[in-house]
C-alpha cells in the first residue's frame, strides 16, 4: 500500500494510540483532512476557534493521560490558539499540534498567510519540529509522541509543508517506546524524611501535577498521619480528585496577601509535584515569595518526577500506617437564599453525581464554589493553570469527549467565557454531556479588585468602564441558543436548583445563565 506523506502522519499518530483530533483547518491541511478522513478509529471534532481546539486538546489530555492532535491553519491559525497552548503547557498536557504550512516551493512568493509558523510554536510548546519530506512526516509523528508523552505531558508541535503531505512515497513507522516516569533519587527521600523526623511542627504538605490524584494523595494521607501534616494543593491544578470518601485538601489562596497568612504557621513546608508559592503578579511593597522567610522548604519531588512514588516511599520511610488521615466526609453546606457563588455551590454539593468532572474558570467565585463542594460526591476538578482565561468552556469539550460516560460541568465566568464562547457550538454539534453555569456578573470582577490593589486610587469612570461588561449586558441565553444548546436563566436559589436538576437529567449540554 502507498502513502501520500499526510497519510503515514496520521497512520503513524494513529498506531501511537491518538484517536482524537481537535480541529479548525484551513486550504494548506487539506490533505490532513483526507488523512484523519481515512484513518480506522480517529475522531474529528470541529472548532470554529482555534482556542476552542487547543483548549479542547488540553481538557482530554488531563482526563485521558494521552494526546489528542490539533488540526490547525499555518501560523496565523496556530497564533490563535496560543492561549490555551500557555494553559496546557502549565498543566503538564499531552499534547499534539499539526500545524500546515505553504509548500515549500511557495513560501518564496511571500504570499499573504506566509509566516515564520516554528517561531510562533516556540514560546507556547515544549518542542517543535518542522517535517523535512513526505517520508519525514511519519518519522516526526512518532517523535512528536513521543515528545508529547514525557512526564507527565508536553506540547509538541509539527509543522507540516503541504508538498511534504500530498506528496507520495512515504510509509508508517512504528511507536517508539516510552521511557518510564523519572523516579525521586532514594537519597531525596532519605533527606526529606530526616528533616520531616526533625522538625518543628506544624509541617505542611504543598501538592501539585500528579501528587493530586487519588492514589498519591492517599500516600500524603499516611504522610499527615504520621507527621500531623496538612495537606493543600496549588492555587491552580491541572486535576485534582476530591470529594466524599478522598483526602480533604486546601487550595492555597489566589490573593499573595491571604496566602501568605495561610502558610505563615507552617515551619516545614514539603513541595512534591509543583514549585514554591510565590504571587500570581508582581504588587508594590509586597513580597514575590509566599512562604515565611524562615520555613524550611523541603523540595520532595518535582512536576516531571513520580510524585506518587516519592510519596508512597517517603509514607513507607517514616512508618506511616496503612491508612491515610483526614478523609473527607459527605457534607451539603447551606444554600441560603441569595443567588452567589457560595449558594451555587451548595447546591452543586448536593445534587453533582459521582464521577463527575468539574471546569472551574469561574474567577472571583471560584474560591466559594470550591469551598462549598469540598463534600460533594467524589469528583474531579480541573483549573486554569496558566492564567489565561478563555480555558474552561474548551476544557469542558476535551474532558467530556475523553469520558463521554461522565458528567461534566462547567463553571465560567462571564466575561472569560466570551474569549471561547465558539465552545458552545462544538458541545451542540458533539452532543456532548455538560452543564455550564455562567456567572452573569456583567463585570471583569477580578479586575475590579486588582485595580486597587496595584495601587491604583479614585478610579474614574473611564477606567471603570474599561472593567464593566454592562452596556449593553450579556445575554448568554440568546447566545446559548444561536448555537445550538438549550439555555434557562435563574435569579433565585430555588430557580438554581430546579435548572440544575433538569440539566443534569438531560441528554447533550444544557447551559444555566445565574445572574448575580
Amino acid at each position: 500500500m502507498t502513502f501520500n506523506g499526510a497519510e503515514a502522519f496520521v497512520a503513524t499518530l494513529g498506531a501511537c494510540g491518538v484517536d482524537t483530533c481537535f480541529a479548525n483547518p484551513g486550504t494548506s491541511e487539506m490533505q490532513l483532512v483526507a488523512a484523519i478522513d481515512r484513518q480506522p478509529g480517529m475522531r474529528a471534532v470541529l472548532g470554529l476557534f482555534e482556542g476552542v481546539v487547543t483548549g479542547a486538546a488540553d481538557g482530554y489530555a488531563r482526563m485521558a493521560d494521552k494526546p489528542a492532535v490539533t488540526l490547525l491553519h499555518l501560523g496565523p491559525g496556530l497564533g490563535n490558539g496560543l492561549a490555551n497552548l500557555h494553559n496546557a503547557r502549565r498543566a503538564a498536557s499531552p499534547v499534539i499540534n499539526m500545524v500546515g504550512d505553504h509548500a515549500t516551493y511557495h513560501l518564496h512568493f511571500n504570499a499573504p498567510l506566509t509566516s515564520d509558523a516554528a517561531g510562533v510554536a516556540r514560546p507556547m510548546s515544549d518542542w517543535v519540529r518542522m517535517a523535512q519530506s513526505p517520508r519525514d512526516l511519519a518519522q516526526a509523528g512518532a517523535e512528536a509522541y513521543l515528545a508529547a508523552m514525557e512526564w507527565p505531558g508536553k506540547v509538541a508541535t509539527v509543522i507540516v509543508p503541504a508538498d511534504h503531505a500530498w506528496n507520495g512515497g512515504a510509509a508508517p513507522v512504528a511507536p517508539r517506546p516510552l521511557p518510564p516516569a523519572p523516579r525521586v533519587p532514594d537519597a531525596a527521600i532519605a533527606a526529606a524524611a530526616r528533616a520531616l523526623r526533625s522538625t518543628q511542627r506544624p509541617v505542611l504538605l504543598l501538592l501539585g501535577g500528579r501528587a493530586l490524584r487519588e492514589e498519591a494523595l492517599v500516600a500524603a494521607g499516611r504522610i499527615a498521619a504520621v507527621t500531623g501534616a496538612r495537606l493543600a494543593c496549588e492555587t491552580f491544578a491541572a486535576r485534582l480528585q476530591r470529594g466524599a470518601g478522598r483526602m480533604a485538601i486546601d487550595k492555597l489562596p489566589y490573593f499573595g496577601e491571604q496566602a501568605a497568612d495561610y502558610l505563615a504557621p507552617y515551619r516545614t513546608i514539603v513541595v512534591c509535584g509543583t514549585e514554591p508559592p510565590v504571587a500570581f503578579f508582581a504588587y508594590p511593597g509586597k513580597p514575590g515569595a509566599l512562604s515565611p522567610p524562615d520555613a524550611q522548604i523541603v523540595r520532595l519531588a518535582g512536576l516531571r518526577e513520580d510524585a506518587l512514588h516519592a510519596l508512597t516511599a517517603l509514607a513507607d520511610a517514616l512508618g506511616a500506617p496503612a491508612d491515610p488521615v483526614g478523609i473527607q466526609a459527605r457534607d451539603n453546606p447551606p444554600a441560603g437564599d441569595r443567588l452567589d457563588a457560595q449558594a451555587i455551590g451548595a447546591v452543586l454539593a448536593e445534587l453533582m453525581p459521582a464521577d463527575a468532572i468539574v471546569s472551574d474558570e469561574g474567577l472571583t467565585a471560584a474560591a466559594a464554589l470550591f469551598d462549598a463542594t469540598k463534600g460533594a460526591a467524589r469528583h474531579d476538578w480541573l483549573m486554569v493553570t496558566g492564567g489565561a482565561i478563555g480555558q474552561g468552556l474548551p476544557v469542558a469539550v476535551g474532558a467530556a469527549v475523553a469520558a463521554p460516560l461522565r458528567q461534566v460541568i462547567a463553571l465560567q465566568a462571564d466575561g472569560s467565557g466570551m474569549y471561547t464562547l465558539q465552545a458552545l457550538w462544538t458541545m451542540a454539534r458533539e452532543r456532548l454531556n455538560i452543564v455550564t453555569v455562567i456567572f452573569n456578573n456583567a463585570s471583569y470582577a477580578i479586575l475590579n479588585i486588582e485595580l486597587s490593589r496595584v495601587g491604583v486610587q479614585n478610579a474614574g469612570p473611564k477606567a471603570l468602564s474599561m472593567l464593566s461588561l454592562d452596556h449593553p449586558r450579556l445575554d448568554w441565553c440568546a447566545m446559548a441558543a444561536g448555537m445550538g444548546v438549550p439555555a434557562q436563566r435563574v435569579v433565585t436559589v430555588a430557580e438554581f436548583r430546579d435548572a440544575l436538576e433538569h440539566a443534569l437529567a438531560a441528554t447533550g449540554p444544557v447551559l444555566i445563565e445565574a445572574m448575580l
